[in-house]
């Protein structure tokens, strides 16, 4: 069977690890500063007190002025769920993390080992530990498992039969849909407020409706697609960090720092000469709480002149003075070199100027002068709304 973990509120979770007195109050996770204004998970007290997630900051002052708002620590959040992944994995679950909080694997490679489907999802609750709270959630669909974990109660273990899938889904609310509050809204409008509404509706009118969004929807509502759940590769434990004696706010000193730690993680002999092809620079803020940005290269490459180009301009958006910089590689590429072609593909050259010439007009003429035709509903019957054009990027 496929099984879902679920820990709601695991980044209000993960900051309170710090402050547990918190965890009894009433607080909730302050939005982040270039966002809007809304709050993230909040406390079992704070929900006692009328706080709900996704309130506006200024009403859930007013409704409780005794309110604790906690700075985000994306940090933290990275690393406890790290260890929670990596307990399961431990325990022999192959996990397919999807995001912070809901993790799934599947049961069947580690059912004769622990005795059956129950006593295995039971190991990997006490591989989680209760302190975070968890509920599990096991169906033969993906999207199934997910919400019987939604509505299983911590430390209980919901398992939904095959047979029993269609009427489980039936009386739950459409916000278990991955869908925008306008979609929510207009099913509202038209009287479909449960799942089993929207999967009694024809699938042709559904997409016409509301496009490629609505159709995936109605998919999910009538349980999903059936498929295996492939476990992810462990990221490399490769980590370096530098604290400062005091706060640092000066870009001359994080580039140095920055370097410094490049030159220790290019030094790891954990690395074995292959080069990074995902990296993550956090930091840990003066007045408490932390910033990470995760960085995506286009190559793999373990040049520290291209790796400080790419890294350096992150260290911009830092929202205050740091006390410690760390360095971390999420991800390595499997080869340790590159292959260069003895002789160039057909056309490849065209091709290079063409995209040599396509930048130059978007330089002097403004990035929207360079499009391309994208399709988004070709099913529709208005021909403006079968595709777009939208900026190309060169």
């Amino acid at each position: 069977m496929i099984a879902c973990l679920l820990i709601p509120g695991f980044e209000l979770r993960a900051a309170l690890r710090e402050r547990p007195g918190l965890a009894l109050e009433a607080a909730a996770l302050a939005p982040p500063a270039d966002a809007e204004p809304l709050l993230g998970p909040v406390t079992a007290a704070a929900e006692a007190s009328g706080i709900k997630p996704g309130m506006r900051l200024g009403e859930a002052l007013a409704t409780c002025p005794s309110l604790v708002l906690v700075e985000q620590d994306p940090a933290a959040v990275e690393r406890e769920w790290e260890g929670v992944l990596r307990r399961l994995e431990d325990a022999g679950f192959a996990v397919d993390p999807v995001e912070h909080g809901a993790v799934v694997f599947e049961t069947r490679g580690v059912e004769r080992l622990y005795g059956g489907v129950q006593p295995a999802l039971e190991r990997a609750l006490a591989a989680v530990g209760s302190t975070w709270d968890p509920r599990i959630g096991a169906a033969s669909r993906r999207f199934t498992a997910l919400a019987a974990a939604s509505v299983a109660r911590p430390g209980q273990i919901l398992i939904v039969a095959p047979q029993d899938e269609t009427s489980f889904l039936e009386p739950l609310p459409l916000s278990l849909l991955p869908l925008s509050a306008d979609r929510y809204a207009e099913l509202e409008g038209l009287g479909v407020r449960r799942l089993g509404e929207l999967a009694s509706l024809p699938g042709g009118a559904v997409a016409e409706r509301l496009g490629a969004d609505g159709r995936d929807a109605w998919r999910l509502a009538r349980g999903g697609r059936a498929g295996k759940v492939r476990g992810r590769r462990p990221p490399p434990e490769l980590t370096e960090a530098l604290a400062f004696p005091g706060a640092v706010a000066n870009e001359v000193t994080l580039r140095r720092a920055l370097g410094s730690l490049l030159e220790r993680l290019l030094a790891r002999p954990e690395r074995a000469g292959r080069p990074f092809r995902k990296l993550a620079l956090s930091a840990r803020l003066v007045d408490g709480g932390s910033w990470r940005r995760a960085l995506t290269l286009r190559e793999a490459t373990a040049e520290p002149a291209r790796l400080r180009v790419a890294l350096g301009p992150k260290l911009a958006e830092l929202p205050a003075p740091i006390v410690e910089l760390r360095l971390e590689a999420v991800e390595l590429a499997e080869h340790q070199g590159q292959q260069l072609a003895l002789v160039e593909p057909a056309g490849e050259e065209a091709a290079g100027r063409l995209r040599e010439g396509l930048r130059q007009v978007r330089a002097s003429t403004g990035t929207g002068s360079v499009c391309a035709v994208v399709e988004v509903a070709p099913w529709s019957r208005i021909p403006e709304a079968r595709a777009l054009v939208v900026p190309r990027d060169v």
